[in-house]
């Protein structure tokens, strides 16, 4: 079952608010419906059918156990994007996108498995033996890597797809997802050019109500797609038994 989206529900979280007359993007102008007190508003019946197909890609993606990496490095969203991906199971990079992430993956890997080896020492005690001034070292190292890796310490490869919310703050990590074949899910606002994303979600970027609802939805067509996964898998293992 497909994810359900009303347009009532998406004018109550203010999907439809876009930038004003000087921040529109050329390719945009088809989703727009005019100008309202300077600010262009986005017709929601098109988002509406791109929404649909980005939900749609994103539940197909979790019934394969593929991988979706969530990107939002604005203030206002970070807790947000680590709260919905750690509820997605999901990677995530809320703080700055470190350049390299996919097009130098296998170092970065080396970076997080350093990480995931101090982090390790530290649970079994094995740092104990260390004076007071080696462990605060080794400490503030834990944190600085934290920072960095703690949303990707469970990738094992590069991820299949990314959802970004801002495509604009966020064009690097687009960038190197294009380089490296992963498809781009989207927020694009009116100044955003929707063709960045493969699966654009013609939207306000900048609202925490827009972006709320469009996470929620995310959430649901993922977590939907993981049940259909484990119920398939499930079946099968009746099948053989």
């Amino acid at each position: 079952m497909a994810v359900n989206l009303s347009v009532e529900e998406m004018n109550g979280a203010g999907l439809q608010f876009g930038h004003k007359k000087s921040k529109v993007h050329p390719k945009m102008k088809s989703f727009l419906l005019g100008v309202r007190n300077t600010i262009f508003v986005i017709d929601l019946n098109k988002t509406k059918e791109k929404f649909a197909a980005a939900l749609e890609y994103m539940r197909g993606l979790a019934a394969e156990d593929k991988v979706v990496i969530f990107v939002g490095t604005k203030t206002q969203f970070k807790k947000m994007i680590k709260e919905t991906a750690v509820a997605c199971g999901m990677p995530y990079v809320s703080e700055r996108w470190m350049g390299g992430t996919f097009t130098n993956f296998k170092i970065i890997k080396k970076r997080v498995d350093h990480y995931k080896e101090l982090e390790r020492k530290t649970e079994a005690g094995e740092f104990e033996k260390y004076t007071k001034k080696e462990q605060a070292v080794i400490q503030k190292e834990i944190k600085v890597l934290e920072k960095k890796f703690e949303g990707i310490k469970m990738m094992e490869r590069i991820p299949d797809a990314m959802f970004v919310v801002d495509m604009e703050k966020d064009k690097l990590a687009i960038k190197e997802a294009r380089q490296n074949g992963v498809k781009v899910i989207g927020i694009a606002d009116v100044n955003i050019n929707p063709d960045l994303a493969d699966y654009p979600i013609i939207a306000n970027d900048d609202a925490v109500t827009s972006v709320k609802y469009i996470l929620e939805k995310a959430k649901e067509a993922i977590t939907e797609g993981k049940q259909a996964s484990a119920a398939s898998a499930s079946a099968n293992a009746s099948k053989e038994n």
